[in-house]
């Protein structure tokens, strides 16, 4: 990154992280380090301008899929409502260390825990974007069966955002999985009908149509990367655009 910060080509935006931002590779719980990490790009991109919100996933604590399958000791909706609440706890994290660096936050889950966070309003979500407030959003759409990217694409329906962020540890959308094939080609765009065309796990289908549907661009990009938050804001060529029409090569 320059010296001097980027100017953001959006207005508003929501970035989803996933629970594996929280936690080191290959493992689960709370990294403090990687939570500050996130949290510190997430400063500097808010220092930009821009209105951030921030869906957080919780698969590095409790995935509700493990208890799926395998045995009925804990039924399906339960186990979705399990991993609903590991999201809470990483936004308390993410809401601590953000307001250690001096940015003002709000937590706002869509299960009422009034004791912990705020309810999920969408007008009061706005209004503290607009006074320059990060917003935290846990615990996904409230509805077991829902997966938390999902919960993004409607997230970034309801506020109005100009784009999703979907922040990965991959630097973009490939043909295949680049960890286990290395030729494995990576696209700078694509259009919502050939992600799901081919069939590609970047994110869910539904949240892929639902992005489709009401024309939200997906940017799919490796957080991980130093200053990667901050190149997305300002709009830079990184990682993989999904959109409605690929551009025109210059």
């Amino acid at each position: 990154m320059s010296a001097s910060n980027p100017t953001p080509v959006f207005r508003r935006v929501v970035l989803k992280i996933s629970g594996d931002g929280f936690c080191r590779p290959g493992e689960g719980g709370i990294s403090i380090e990687e939570v500050i990490k996130v949290a510190t790009q997430a400063k500097r991109a808010a220092e930009q301008g821009v209105q951030l919100a921030i869906v957080i996933g919780g698969g590095n604590i409790l995935r509700g899929a493990q208890f799926s399958a395998g045995s009925d000791a804990i039924k399906e909706p339960t186990a979705h409502y399990m991993g609903m609440l590991a999201t809470v706890i990483n936004g308390l994290a993410l809401q601590d260390a953000l307001e250690s660096l001096g940015c003002a936050t709000r937590l706002q889950t869509a299960i009422r825990m009034e004791g912990v966070a705020e309810p999920y309003i969408r007008r009061r979500c706005v209004r503290h974007l607009e006074k320059g407030r990060i917003v935290i959003l846990a615990a996904g759409t409230g509805s077991p069966f829902v997966t938390t990217d999902s919960a993004a694409a409607l997230r970034s329906l309801e506020i109005e955002a100009d784009v999703l962020l979907k922040a990965t540890r991959v630097d973009g959308i490939y043909s295949e999985d680049p960890e286990r094939n290395p030729h494995a080609v990576r696209y700078s765009e694509l259009t919502y009908q050939e992600v799901l065309r081919q069939n590609l796990q970047v994110m869910d289908m539904s949240a892929i149509g639902l992005c489709m549907e009401h024309a939200i661009p997906i940017l799919v990009f490796n957080f991980k990367k130093e200053g990667n938050i901050e190149r997305a804001v300002a709009g830079e060529k990184i990682g993989t655009l999904v959109s409605s029409t690929k551009p025109s090569p210059d």
